[in-house]
Parts: C-alpha cells; structure tokens; sequence
C-alpha cells in the first residue's frame, strides 16, 4: 500500500510539472529574462534575451509611464469607445469596425509567421502581466489583451487612414435613411498642421564626415513617448512608440535612422455608385453589369447610463470598398490600403535593418500607406520616400476628386513600385528636406522633376516650412550635430510672413493721412522693422500672428488654386482694407486680451502641464512657462501649435514638436532628444514635467545608447514586477 501511495505521488507530481505553464507563470518566464535601466529622465532602456523578452519589456514600460493612453488606443483602435464614452462614440466605433474585425483579426494571427506571432504573445502578456503586478489599476474596459489585438494598431496614427472618412458622413447615411452628405471643405489654415519635418545630411557637408538625421514628428503632445529596446538577437533601437505599440515608429539603430513625414502621396480613393434597390437587395453598376453589394451588420455596443446596449448598422460593401457617405443620388464607396499582418511585419523589421539594400527592401512591403520617409545611415547613405502604397491608377481620371465606380478604366491596377513613388538617393547637393511640402524641393535642384510622375503620386504643395528648410540647407556645410539642431532644426525664421509684412506695409503706405494711419503707426513700424525671427521676446511676431490670423479669416472668399502657395498669393491678392482691417482686428484683440498689442510673444504662447488626462486644460492662473516657437502654419520648423481656451486668455500648445532627435551616424552613433514635458503621464512622476524647461529653450539631452553609457547614468534597474 505504501509502495502504491508513493507511485501515486510521483506519478502526480510528473503529470503537474509536465503541465502547461499558468499564464501567470509564462509571464513571469518573460519577466525574468529582461532588464530595465530607467535614466535620469526615466527614459526605460529594455534589455531582453530574445525579441520578445524585450517586446515583453517594452509594453510594460509603457504601461508604467501611462496605461491609460496604451489602454485607449486600442479601445479606438478595435472600434470600441462607445463602450467607455457613449452613444456619441457609435459612428466612431462604426468606422473603425467597417475594417476592423476581431474574428478576422484572430484567424490573421493565426496565420502569422511564427517570429511575429511570438512577439505579439509577448506584448500581451506584457500587459496583461502589468495589469496582474498593479491591481490598484483599473483599465476603461479592456481588462485582458490578446495577441491578436496588436494587428488592429499598426501604423503610427490612431487610426491611421480610416480617419479620413467622415463621421458625420457615415451618420447621414446609416441612420437617416441615407441622406446625402457633403463635407464642409476645411482651409488648409483652419487647423493646426500635424506633420513633421526631416532633414538627411550627407557626410560631405558635415564637420565629421557622418551622415545626420534630424527626426522631427509634430504630434500631439505627449502622443509618444520615448524609449530604448535591446535583445540578443540584434534588436537595438531608439526613438519614439506610439503608446501601445512594440516597433519603435520614428528612430534609429546603430546603422540606420528613419523619420516619418505626413504625405499627399495618393493612396485612397472615393467612388461613385449608381445604385438599384431590387427585391433581393441593392445593386450597384460596374460596366456593362450590375453586381449585389455585399450587406454586412456591425454591432456597436455603447453605453447608456450603467447599461450596455448594442446598436446594429447594416454596411454596405462594393468591391471598391465600404460605402461611406451618399452625394446626390450617387453612393460614395472608399478604397484603403488594409493590409494588419504585412504592415505590422514592415514596422517591426524596419527596426533591425542594417543599411540601405536592407531598408529598401523593407520598404518593398508597400504598406507605410499615409507617410514620406527621409533616411540616412552610417555608410553615408541618405535617401527619400515619398509615400510607400500607391495604387497605379488611369491618369485621364481627375484623382483628386470622386470618380466614377461604374467605369472599371478606374479600377485600381496594381500599386507602384517603390522608385515609382518619388525616390531620392544620395542627391549631388548633399541634403535632402521634408516637410510636408512638395517633395519636388526636397533637394533643392536635385530634386524630382514632376513631369516624370502622374499628378496623384504627389498632391502635395509647397509650404512655409518647406521654403526655409530649402533656403536654410542652401550651401550649409560643416553642419555638427549641434548645429544641425541650432541653426536647422530650430532655426525661427517665420517665412509666411516674407510677403505679407511687405504688402501691408504697402497697403498702409497707400493710406490717406488721417487719424486711422496714424494710430497704426506704430505697430505698422513694429512690423516692419521685425526680423520675422519667431522668440519669447518678441512684440512683432506677436503683432504677426495676431494678424495673419485675422487675414486668413477674411479672405475666406478668395477663390485660389488648391496648388499655389498661400501665402504669396495673399500677398498678391487681398485687397489693401482686408489687410489693414485684418491688423486693426488684431490690434483689438490683443487690447482686449492682454491690455496692450506692444506685448512680447512669450507672455502670449505658453507651455502648461496640469494633468495625465489625454483632453488636457489649461489655467492663467497657475504657472507657466514662456515659448517662442510657433505654429508651422507660419514656416516655425521648431513648432509649436498653441490657441486660446474658452476659459484663457493665454494660449497653450499642445500640438508640435514633441519627440524630437538628432542623430550622428560615425563609428559609434551618437543623438541628442528631447520630449514635450516629460515621459510619464503620472503628474506625482518626477519625470512628468522635467523636460519642460529645456523644451522652452530647444536644450537637448544626450541620449544613452551603448550599454555602458546607459548603465553608467541608470537610476533605477529591475525587473518588470519587481520594481
């Protein structure tokens, strides 16, 4: 009997420690195999064995500094914010779900390559591992992640193209019985740019023979956090991650950078439907024939008071794509690049590439679909990227506008290859600049002759910004890292203002004499002896501003080509009283805000971080801190897009530089960054508002990236759930 009992036991205890791993237990595996080393600004630094250790790793750093932004972005993400946030969220939730599916989701994690399924393990168990260490947490609504979930976010944006359809639109069609809808054309001033500048700089027009890249994202503040992730198997990158992502999105290794600029690279379409209601359903023409469009019902759960009710949408599908809005009598379909596991194998894999045939044939996967790249490495090698998934369309079509769903000659034919797109490499004049502007100046004479391209490949039109990054790169050479921060990146010329001081000043020149011109006297002198430096000091770049502000309101009604560079053509064209009107207005306003228009812009445009909440406020009567940057709007590289609130007088930015890097590729690479206040999202976070000073000032900080640097400057190192 005894004999019997401890077989029995033994038996027992094999069958338990043959058994499957808890979760609990595989987490803490991850846990044990990574290292992170927080610097003096609690940058995390992760170290992991594998990938995945350090993907592991790195999720759960970001949970630490702000769960609630890592957490949210999925819950948009998979189409879910109505659940948190209400009925107001259903066309939301519905846009995202007319291309997000979680049983599509899953079987397409199914079928992912191994390496890749493994690192999506890792990162939920990385969260999920953060939500078990710190119960006092409590998520919105996603209280357990899933592998799958990592495909639903796999561009850089929140969202990424599918932002382009409209909400209202979706809304008069799917629940008013589908009413036409028409977008109200927003101005291209309206809002505040959210694009980015990079700037490639090739070893012969630097000091030290090494390439330089400056990485420079205008992002909403505090959008991305900035982060080191390191493993044994040749993962070393740093730079930026969107908040619940594991690639670093905007950044470099020790052999490459990359840095990511918004682009009018063609890369969606809308098409008219001619539609029929027959007994079977709808049917829309396409050629001679008339095809079923595809009914799909979506359920929107949402919440309602302490309930949760599901609204049921049934969407319609042609084989352009969703039907998204209805013009006159015609239904309005959208094509999309939606491509979850190719795009989020281009994102992880551009991490680990080495030098430039590498990162080319990463680019081949074609799915970075909204953005420009600028590139530059430690062979010396810089290039450029204009878009990376274009469709290859008829070019007799007008594709800036609907086209016709019924002609199939608009059917999509392909998509062009990567050299098709508007590609540079190693141009004869050493650099190469985006910045969301035409990428027909991005090296200067060098650059790409338009007529070579069909028109969609690039829609986009020459900037402010653009034309001080060309006129500042013009003939620099013995460019440091240093300086390729002081006197490119940040350099304050305001060049929006190069035609339109001048032509008001002309305007008030043509004035009668009188009591009019002669209150105008002095901020018309202030003006024109401004030298359209943007600075915390300065009075005229508060006076421009307030102006050009005022002028773009009221040339509203001016009728401009979509390609012509705004403000010259206001300089040409509005009339003398709608400028001397406009300064009057904003004469006004600054008397009316601040008790004088002589004030310095410092006093206006300020920098103030009060809370974790992502929708952040803002209060005059708490402290602080002056900024003279400016929006990019008027040509401010350095940007900073910042406004009044209902409740202010000062104005807050909250928009623009955000991460920002300049990276040095010699022997050894070497960077300078720095972040929009600090890298926690905790206000109790020593590191929530520690940058914020040296933002003010455009102060970079050193960079970590070699392993004893970081573990000479570490201030803290543990292991994930040991902190």
């Amino acid at each position: 009997m005894k004999k019997f009992t401890w077989l029995f036991l033994f038996i027992t205890s094999l069958l338990i420690s043959c058994a499957a791993p808890t979760p609990e237990q595989s987490w803490e595996a991850y846990a044990d195999q990574v290292t992170i080393m927080r610097d003096q600004w609690g940058i995390p630094h992760i170290y992991g064995k594998t990938d995945a250790d350090a993907v592991f790793g790195m999720i759960y750093a970001q949970c630490e500094d702000d769960f609630n932004r890592v957490e949210v972005n999925y819950i948009n993400a998979l189409g879910r914010m109505a659940e948190v946030a209400g009925e107001d969220y259903i066309f939301t939730d519905f846009r995202m779900k007319l291309y997000i599916n979680e049983d599509e989701l899953k079987k397409e994690y199914a079928n992912s390559a191994p390496w890749l399924k493994e690192l999506m393990d890792a990162w939920a168990a990385g969260i999920n591992y953060y939500l078990l260490k710190h119960p006092e947490v409590k998520p919105k609504l996603i209280t357990q992640f899933e592998p799958y979930m990592a495909l639903a976010f796999i561009e850089g944006s929140i969202g990424g193209d599918i932002e382009t359809i409209s909400t209202n639109g979706l809304k008069a069609f799917y629940e008013e019985n589908f009413m036409a809808y028409t977008e109200n054309p927003v101005q291209d001033w309206e809002e505040e740019p959210k694009g980015s500048n990079g700037f490639a700089i090739a070893p012969e027009l630097t000091q030290n023979g090494h390439a330089l890249l400056m990485i420079n994202p205008h992002t909403s503040f505090y959008f991305r956090p900035e982060m080191h992730v390191v493993s044994e198997e040749g993962l070393n990158a740093y730079g930026a991650v969107t908040w619940g992502q594991f690639f670093i999105y905007q950044g470099f290794n020790e052999n490459n950078g990359w840095m990511h600029t918004s682009a009018k690279a063609d890369a969606i379409d809308h098409f008219a439907l001619t539609v029929e209601k027959r007994d079977n359903g709808y049917f829309y023409k396409f050629g001679e024939e008339w095809r079923p469009l595809t009914e799909k019902v979506i359920s929107i759960p949402y919440k309602s008071g302490d309930e949760t009710l599901t609204k049921n949408i049934t969407a319609y599908y042609s084989h352009h794509g969703p039907v998204i809005r209805k013009e006159g009598d015609k239904w309005i379909a959208i094509s999309l690049m939606v491509e979850h596991e190719k795009a989020l194998t281009q994102s992880y894999q551009r991490t680990k590439t080495t030098n430039h045939a590498e990162f080319k044939e990463n680019m081949n996967l074609k799915t970075n679909s909204s953005n420009s790249t600028v590139y530059a490495d430690k062979n010396g090698t810089i290039a450029y990227y204009h878009g990376n998934f274009v469709p290859v369309r008829d070019p007799q079509f007008d594709w800036r506008n609907v086209v016709d769903g019924s002609d199939p000659r608009t059917d999509w034919q392909g998509l062009h290859e990567v050299e098709e797109m508007i590609y540079i490499e190693n141009p004869s004049n050493g650099w190469i600049q985006n910045c969301n502007s035409t990428p027909f100046t991005a090296a200067g004479p060098n650059s790409p002759d338009p007529a070579n391209y069909p028109p969609y490949v690039a829609w986009d039109v020459e900037n402010a910004r653009g034309l001080n990054a060309v006129r500042i790169l013009t003939d620099k050479k013995d460019l440091t890292l240093e300086t390729l921060i002081s006197e490119v990146a940040y350099e304050p010329t305001l060049m929006a203002f190069k035609p339109l001081i001048p032509a008001l000043v002309a305007a008030y020149q043509r004035m009668p004499n009188g009591k009019r011109k002669d209150t105008l006297k002095g901020p018309i002198d202030t003006l024109a002896n401004w030298d359209l430096k943007t600075g915390a000091a300065s009075v005229g770049t508060s006076l421009a501003v307030f102006y050009g502000n005022q002028l773009l309101s009221a040339s509203r009604s001016l009728e401009r080509e979509w390609n012509t560079y705004i403000f010259d053509f206001l300089a040409a064209n509005a009339s003398d009283e709608m400028m001397l009107g406009s300064l009057e207005k904003a004469i006004e306003r600054l008397n009316e805000d601040f008790g004088t228009w002589d004030i310095a812009w410092g006093e206006i445009n300020r920098f103030q971080r009060l809370t974790g909440e992502i929708q952040a406020t803002y209060d005059d009567e708490k402290p602080s801190i002056p900024v003279g940057y400016n929006s990019s709007m008027w040509g401010s590289l350095a940007a900073y897009g910042s406004r009044a609130y209902p409740n202010t007088k000062k104005w807050y930015g909250n928009v623009g530089n955000s991460f920002v890097a300049a990276v040095e590729f010699g022997d050894k690479v070497r960077a300078k960054s720095l972040l929009a206040g600090g890298q926690s999202g905790d206000p109790n976070s020593p590191h929530f508002t520690d940058q914020a000073e040296m933002y003010s000032r455009g102060e970079f900080k050193d960079v970590y990236y070699y392993k004893e640097d970081v573990t000479a400057h570490a201030k803290e190192t543990y292991q994930p759930g040991k902190r």
